[in-house]
Parts: C-alpha cells; structure tokens; sequence
C-alpha cells in the first residue's frame, strides 16, 4: 500500500482521484490549497504527491520547489494548462511527471506506478559513500561533512569519490590522473597535487579532520579506521 497526497483545489476532481487511488488499495490524503498542501507534505512520511499547478494562497511551482529543498519524494503535476513552457517550468522545478486535464484516469494510475516502481528501486539501492563525518552521494553528486553541503567542482568531486571508492588503498598519483583527469590529458603534471591541496581546504582544513593522507613519494590515501 503506498500512501499518497493529492493537493488539488477543485474539490470533485481531488474526491474522484482520491477514490480511485483508494479502490487499488492506497492510502490517500488531500489538501485543497497550496499551503496546506506544501505543510502536509513536509510533515507527512508521503511516497507520492499529485500536485496542481494552479493552487490558491501558494502556486503549485512555488510548493514543488518547497518540497524539492528538503524531499525527493516523487511528484506528478496535475493542470489545465498544456503550454510547453508550463511543462518546463514544472519538470525544471523538479517534477516527476506532467499530466493535463481533463486525463483518463487509467492513464494517471499508470504513471502513479511508474513513479512508484522507480522511487522503490532506487531506495533499494544505496549510491552513497560514508567514512567518518564525510558523506558522498553518487545519483546526487553531493559531499557532506557532518551533515553540511560542501561545494566541489566535479574534478574535485571525481577525485574525492575515487579516493572515497578505493578507502584504505595507496592510489599513486599517476594512476589518480588517469581516472580523474583521463589517459589523454596533456596539462600540468601535478594537477592531482592541486586538487588535493583545494580537497584538504574545503574539508580537511575547514572541518579540523583528517581525510586525505600523503604517502609520500607514491600518491594518496582515505584511510577508515
């Protein structure tokens, strides 16, 4: 049983909705304007939300990006409007899926339950790599430390993960440059050494920890303890 939030303001759409979702078996709430519905996401534990653009006291855009700044639960945008830009607009926002009305409400169970087998297999899957207070997210592309976001560039991203992936294993640089930079990369020869030196200021430096030790004359090494 998944349990789902419709936020849709015109009342005999959200009940018709709210009974079919129930007659296959799923647990359902509603709320009929933006800003209840955008308080009901966030407190609610939801594996899915129907979500209207045109919302009164909060546009529906406007609770999407709310509820993408702290939950990648999987949203589906129910509207009137078939413009392409209103498509956009909502997918860029961070929408799931995009479907206008009037829809056959075959249709819109469908893609509930492909909104739903992607968000269960992706949870099955774990794509982050922990060591210590350090935190990276592959799918995301994310480095934490103690739960606060620290802002790489995706070489010193890539360096990191590979270092992250290989924990407890001497990586020379050479063999870094290759995975890092590519076997046809023709700049400077120390570029590891300076991606290491930004990789220790932005975490080591700035969070008092020890991450990234030097091996020296071989390259280097995350050790976990």
């Amino acid at each position: 049983m998944s349990k789902i939030l419709i936020i849709e303001d015109e009342a005999n759409i959200a009940r018709f909705i709210e009974l079919e979702l129930k007659h296959e078996g799923n647990e359902v709430a509603k709320a009929l304007d933006g800003r209840t519905g955008l308080d009901m996401a966030l407190a609610g534990d939801y594996d899915l939300i129907l979500l209207d653009v045109m919302l009164p006291v909060l546009n529906g855009l406007e609770v999407l990006r709310r509820i993408r700044l702290e939950s990648e639960v999987p949203v589906i945008m129910l509207t009137a409007r078939d413009a392409v830009m209103d498509k956009v607009s909502g997918l860029d926002a961070g929408a799931d899926d995009y479907i206008t009305k009037p829809f056959a409400i075959e249709e819109l169970l469908a893609r509930i339950r492909v909104a739903l087998k992607k968000r269960g297999t992706t949870s099955v899957k774990s794509n982050k790599i922990e060591i210590g207070s350090v935190s990276l997210d592959e799918d995301r592309h994310e480095v934490t430390v103690n739960g606060e976001n620290v802002e790489l560039s995706n070489r010193e991203f890539e360096l990191l993960h590979t270092l992250m992936k290989n924990k407890n294993i001497v990586m020379d640089r050479d063999k870094l440059m290759n995975l890092v930079c590519g076997y046809d990369y023709m700049g400077e020869t120390n570029i590891i050494d300076v991606y290491i030196r930004y990789l220790r200021t932005k975490i080591d430096d700035k969070y008092g920890i020890k991450l990234i030790t030097t091996v020296r004359g071989v390259g280097y090494i995350i050790k976990e303890d």
